[in-house]
């Protein structure tokens, strides 16, 4: 069996979270996945790749190696709906963001679903949780950033062209304002559209482990494909991904400086 996730550890109280890169699917989920449901369509292309940069940053990172489509590890256990009224996607996803059955026929019973939680959503999220501790014990507070991407048009789950860059705090409930404003600040200086709390506002990681009043805080953040891929042929882009590596050093580099000047 291939490991959940893997992990390199930096000297920095930040963690960055690659929950949805993973491409891994086992035999036996994937013999009964649809043409559509193996094409994996909805993962986060590249993300782990794009942020390679963050080591020199002193970043943490953990990158989850199974596909969503095995279990969303951005959900939670129970699949609360994190948008009401919107489409949820679900733990276990029967169907592509686009409305495409991922299964030759049949489902996910509760008791195959309790497995896969078992088997790849615990041990990501133990992770998460003993690195975030560990940091705060060291340094005092504890930074996550969970980085995500998604393509610029998805209309059954927005309307629209995405702006490039979606910061999502939970309205800022994941992290001190500050936080939140400086990070936006860089992006709002880029050449990149961007928006805070726009359509996504933070998924379960965000919600979940941001916990300010306990010195450990959240962002996520979600790329539009666009901004570092040809969305077309599904291909990285290493020129786009090169600028946007840049503003992204910034975000994270104010992100550390917010923190370490809320901690004084």
């Amino acid at each position: 069996m291939t490991d959940v996730f893997r992990f390199v550890a930096g000297d920095q109280p930040l963690l960055i979270s690659v929950p949805h890169d993973g491409r891994e699917i086992p035999q036996d989920i994937s013999v009964r996945m649809s043409e559509a449901g193996r094409a994996m369509p909805d993962t986060d292309w590249y993300v782990a790749d794009l942020y390679e940069f963050a080591a020199t940053l002193g970043a943490s990172m953990l990158v989850a190696n199974y596909s969503r489509y095995v279990v969303d590890l951005n959900r939670s256990a129970d699949d609360e709906n994190l948008y009401p009224g919107q489409v949820a996607t679900g733990l276990c996803p029967e169907q592509t963001f686009n409305g495409d059955a991922i299964y030759k026929s049949g489902g996910i019973d509760e008791s195959e679903k309790a497995a896969r939680i078992e088997n790849y959503w615990r041990p990501y999220h133990a992770k998460i949780r003993h690195t975030l501790d560990a940091m705060r014990a060291k340094h005092g507070f504890a930074l996550l950033w969970d980085a995500h991407s998604i393509p610029s048009l998805v209309p059954r789950l927005f309307d629209g062209e995405l702006p490039a860059l979606n910061l999502g705090s939970n309205n800022a409930a994941s992290c001190r304002e500050s936080m939140e404003s400086a990070v936006a600040a860089v992006a709002a200086a880029s050449s990149y559209s961007n928006i805070v709390n726009g359509r996504f506002k933070g998924g379960y990681i965000t919600r979940h482990y941001g916990e300010p009043e306990k010195n450990i805080h959240a962002l996520q953040l979600e790329i539009a494909q666009r901004a570092y891929m040809d969305e077309k042929l599904a291909r990285f882009d290493d020129m786009k991904a090169t600028r946007l590596r840049d503003t992204l050093s910034k975000m994270l580099q104010s992100y550390l400086a917010a923190a370490r000047k809320q901690a004084q």
